[in-house]
């Protein structure tokens, strides 16, 4: 396998001279393993014993009823282990890392989910884990940080810049320029200096061939695939098997936030505040100010609060191959609310922007058309802090009054 390091003149790597070697090495690594019986072998055991896969492919039943329109099946990502679709990924990357003799592993991270994947494919594979992460993205996430720390990673909040991912992206390229030769950066979305993007998406589209397969032994002709879009890993690896099907409405819902202002959203492909550039060593579509900087961008959810967008998708969007559109938080919140009582799924709140798209396509579709599929890329359980305030307020704010006496009373009794 040869990679192209552009997708219709997105992508590349435009990294400083000091990352060229490590560059250069990984691409040859990666060139090489991803043609390789063996290694195919061990992910394949891996997938199968570690993740659990395959993922479930689940009729919304309900769901399709109360919404009137097409059938809705859900793709349960999120029940990998972990509880998101980064597992696949990461576990493929600290494989690849290891078979090219590298002793540690560092990532970057939003959400948390790739910071926990990481973390726990690194304690399975016997590597050091350190993970980077926005101090604001700590605070909000601390579930997920509780679980790097168990599986042994060391979480380091870094306070420049938003202090969210496009920070912690920053950090962990400094670490990999000055320890390169121990040390992998494990990539955690499908962009970056190339080969990146082509890493990501080959270790995602697991996904997408699991999906083909579900969807062909029930006989079901899909006819729209939705899924939330921050840097797009989890968008490449459901929609890969059906990038050549033209019949199938390819969907991204990235993350509409508060407003179309900038600094209230982080719509990268139909927004007037997002144009073409170079940053974080690629080429892409990102949000940026008047003077040509990086736009403070707003999600509520942490892993799409991201300004910019994986380079191959940026080309099938430009293209019109994929779809953009966007939810906002509060339809967000509501896909999570909805799906939960109507199904007993609990959405991630990246995935209940794909799960609020889903429900307007089929408000808006008659129910003889062919069916919509949803990744649910992950679990809800590690957005309990965050949606608890908005759901049951009250009971949120006396829970929270409850915990401070307590620690207030165990300081005193100290």
């Amino acid at each position: 396998m040869v990679i192209d390091d552009f997708f219709n003149g997105f992508g590349g790597s435009y990294v400083a001279e000091i990352l060229r070697r490590p560059i250069e090495e990984l691409k040859i690594a990666f060139e090489a393993l991803v043609d390789d019986a063996e290694f195919d072998k061990d992910l394949l055991q891996l997938q199968q014993d570690f993740v659990g896969r395959p993922t479930p492919l689940l009729f919304a039943e309900h769901a399709t009823r109360e919404l009137s329109g097409p059938p809705i099946y859900i793709k349960l990502e999120g029940y990998a282990h972990t509880g998101a679709h980064k597992i696949n990924n990461a576990l493929g990357q600290v494989l690849l890392a290891k078979r090219m003799g590298k002793r540690r592993i560092i990532a970057e991270t939003g959400a948390g989910q790739h910071g926990i994947a990481t973390a726990a494919a690194c304690a399975r594979l016997g590597m050091e884990c350190v993970v980077y992460m926005g101090a604001v993205d700590v605070m909000r996430q601390q579930p997920n940080v509780a679980g790097m720390e168990l599986y042994g990673a060391k979480v380091v909040p870094v306070y420049s810049g938003a202090q969210t991912l496009k920070d912690a992206i920053n950090e962990a390229m400094r670490d990999w320029a000055a320890n390169f030769q121990d040390t992998h950066y494990l990539i955690g979305s499908a962009l970056g200096p190339a080969p990146f993007p082509h890493i990501v998406r080959t270790f995602q589209s697991v996904i997408g061939r699991e999906l083909r397969e579900q969807l062909t032994r029930r006989s079901i002709e899909a006819g729209t695939l939705v899924a939330c879009v921050g840097g797009g890993s989890n968008a490449i690896g459901f929609f890969s098997s059906f990038l050549d099907d033209t019949s199938v409405r390819l969907i991204g819902a990235e993350a509409g936030g508060m407003g179309p202002s900038i600094g209230q959203h982080a719509v990268r492909m139909s927004s007037e505040d997002a144009s073409e550039g170079i940053i974080h060593g690629y080429k892409s579509r990102f949000l940026v100010d008047s003077d040509g900087q990086v736009s403070a961008t707003h999600s509520i959810s942490a892993g799409l609060d991201y300004p910019g967008i994986g380079p191959q998708l940026a080309a099938l969007g430009v293209s019109g191959r994929i779809e953009y559109t966007s939810a906002s938080d509060i339809e967000a919140l509501e896909a999570v609310r909805f799906f939960a009582r109507n199904e007993g799924v609990l959405f991630a709140l990246e995935s209940a922007h794909a799960g609020a798209v889903a429900m307007r396509l089929a408000r808006e579709s008659s129910p003889d058309e062919r069916p919509i599929v949803i990744n649910m890329s992950g679990r809800g359980e590690k957005d309990l802090f965050i949606t608890s305030p908005y759901f049951r307020r009250e009971e949120w704010e006396r829970f929270l009054a409850s915990e401070l006496h307590m620690v207030q009373k165990r300081e005193e009794f100290k």
